[in-house]
């Protein structure tokens, strides 16, 4: 086994003190990740190294310094990113316990920087804020407000306040004088738990509208833990803005993004800024997924602005790259530059663009490595196959995916832990990997020929071209031959989860403020 280098706790802190650039990796699965790990660690796991890696690590020779908590997750991970083009890769000192010992301070849950600065952001401003039973009694009465849902469209959609608007975040300053023209209509933001609802506040407050604004307290969570009723599968957007409401946006964007000192830059600047070798520079185009897909600047990367304020360390996991933001008006852009210039980055908008501009269509697609051939076959020759036994499947797609519907008798794997949860499947003559598409499968295939000295197919289009060819799946939790810890629970997600989980996630948030005091590596500051 190849022997890497290794990086020190004591190093990694002096780096984001000096704004240095670095990748600290957590190559764990979710759910691990989520339970402790250091303030400005990304999570990628090993498991989707090759999906995620050269998106969120884009130039190959980036430091990047890995660990996990002693499973030898890291070391395969170093050896792979060699494979992939990385020329800058070392471990961490002792690993996660190795932080711990240094005197590190240790997180829970995830995108936390951005969560920590949200509640900061509270502390510092005092966001203005109405508790559930204060909202509910408003709408009792039928006041003059409207209530807007800063989180995405579909998380609007599986619960939400009743009444409200979905208008996720970056979209408020742009869309608030259409939903709220008389300057006496209250406006009330909420999302699930209570960064975005804070953010979004605070963004309206920034930016000058002249009415009355406040967060939902602790948001869906305090709603539902003052006992009281959400809706489900509502679908209130927000509507083409009137022009006129446009300029006034802009203005006040604008000078939102220079009181943080946001940078601005022309096409030709971006330019050179991506053919320099020396620095990591991101591209994110911060509006509607729609819009994006309807013409964006070439290497552009869809990052609608109120989630990549949010999950800022998911997108660009190089900590001290440059952050370049775009839209076609400036508004979503200067709002969401603002916020990410306060949370320590170098960040520029792009200015002076032209429609003609736009020039590529369709969605982002991430880029990614070269895979070895794999034999494929369609879902028609699998269907004959599993009439016969010798035949397993192996699906790789997301824990949550796979016990909703699945190919019968196909059995769930984390790539990661292949060799354990070979351990755990019945003999089989030959295998076919699926996932959603196939596209996470495909790198597993010479992992796992390797393994079985078996031959090793993969289902051309994965498990959704099985289900377009009218094929039967099955619901089923009996056949995990590994552990679901692909995705952490969170407790502000969905409606089932327990009363006593939502209370304790509210409780960590209310702490993060004194934490970032210890960590004391943030660089965070609050205009």
């Amino acid at each position: 086994m190849t022997d890497f280098p290794t990086r020190s706790p004591a190093q990694i802190r002096q780096a984001l003190l000096d704004r240095q650039e670095l990748a600290l990796i957590d190559v764990r699965e979710e759910a691990p990740f989520a339970e402790a790990h250091p303030l400005f660690a990304a999570n990628i796991a090993l498991s989707k190294l090759e999906l995620e890696v050269y998106a969120r690590i884009p130039r190959r020779d980036t430091p990047i310094t890995l660990y996990d908590q002693g499973e030898g997750l890291a070391q395969r991970a170093a050896t792979r990113l060699r494979q992939l083009g990385y020329s800058d890769v070392a471990l961490l000192e002792g690993g996660l316990e190795g932080w711990r010992s240094a005197g590190g301070e240790l997180f829970k849950d995830v995108n936390v920087p951005s969560k920590a600065f949200g509640e900061l952001v509270e502390a510092e401003r005092h966001t203005p804020s109405l508790a559930a039973e204060e909202l509910q009694a408003l709408l009792d009465q039928q006041a003059d407000l409207v209530v807007l849902d800063a989180r995405r469209f579909d998380e609007y959609q599986t619960m939400s306040i009743p009444g409200s608007t979905s208008v996720p975040g970056a979209e408020l300053v742009l869309r608030v004088r259409e939903l709220a023209p008389d300057p006496r209509t209250r406006v009330v933001v909420n999302c699930a738990g209570r960064t975005r609802s804070i953010i979004g506040t605070q963004s309206l407050v920034n930016a000058g509208i002249p009415n009355p604004v406040a967060a939902l307290r602790n948001g869906t969570i305090g709603w539902t833990l003052a006992g009281q009723k959400l809706e489900h599968g509502q679908s209130r957007r927000f509507k083409a803005i009137n022009e006129a409401q446009r300029a006034p946006a802009q203005d006040a964007a604008r000078a939102v993004a220079d009181r943080a000192d946001v940078a601005r830059i022309d096409l030709a600047q971006w330019r050179r800024w991506q053919a320099d070798p020396k620095r990591t520079s991101y591209l994110f185009d911060v509006r509607t997924p729609e819009e994006f897909a309807a013409g964006h600047l070439p290497g552009a990367r869809s990052t609608p602005g109120g989630q990549l304020v949010q999950e800022t360390d998911h997108f660009a996991s190089v900590r001290g790259a440059r952050l370049v933001l775009v839209d076609d008006d400036g508004v979503r852009a200067n709002m969401s530059a603002s916020w990410l210039a306060q949370m320590g980055w170098q960040v520029a908008v792009l200015d002076g663009l032209r429609d003609s501009d736009f020039s590529v269509r369709g969605r982002w697609q991430a880029p990614l490595p070269d895979t070895s051939p794999a034999e494929e076959i369609s879902p028609r020759t699998l269907a004959t196959w599993l009439q016969e036994p010798g035949t397993l499947v192996l699906d790789f797609t997301a824990s949550a995916n796979y016990v909703q519907r699945h190919i019968p008798g196909a059995w769930w794997a984390l790539p990661s832990q292949l060799q354990e949860a070979l351990a755990q499947l019945p003999q089989a003559e030959r295998y076919v990997l699926t996932c959603g598409s196939s596209l996470l499968a495909r790198f597993v295939v010479p992992q796992l020929q390797a393994l079985t000295q078996r031959p090793v197919f993969l289902l051309s289009g994965g498990t959704a071209a099985w289900i377009e060819a009218g094929l039967p799946v099955e619901e089923s939790r009996q056949q995990l031959a590994s552990p679901r810890i692909d995705r952490y629970r969170r407790p502000y997600e969905g409606t089932d989860n327990p009363k006593e989980a939502m209370q304790g996630y509210l409780d960590w948030e209310f702490g993060l403020v004194a934490q970032l005091g210890r960590d004391g590596t943030h660089g965070f500051f609050v205009i």
